[in-house]
């Protein structure tokens, strides 16, 4: 009887994870595009894998990184001498 039980825990775990980090990409993402980090937290915790999507196909702001940089450009500009 407690197998099952421990099968469950690991599984909620992993699908926490999931949900932890498509937050994460989804802040990465509306910060990028020039929104700020909570949206994209709010639609990452709220809609999950699906936040991530939203972020990808959301207009990004004229001025933001995203169309300054890339998506995943640096700011900063490293010289070797």
């Amino acid at each position: 009887m407690t197998i099952p039980f421990a099968l469950l825990g690991a599984g909620a775990l992993w699908l926490t994870y999931a949900w932890l980090a498509s937050a994460i990409v989804s802040a990465y993402l509306s910060q990028r595009k020039g929104y700020g980090e909570r949206p994209g937290l709010a639609a990452g915790l709220l809609l999950n894998v699906i936040g991530i999507i939203v972020w990808l196909v959301w207009p990004a702001k004229p001025e933001s990184l995203w169309k300054t940089v890339g998506p995943w450009g640096s700011t900063v500009k490293s010289e070797r001498t």
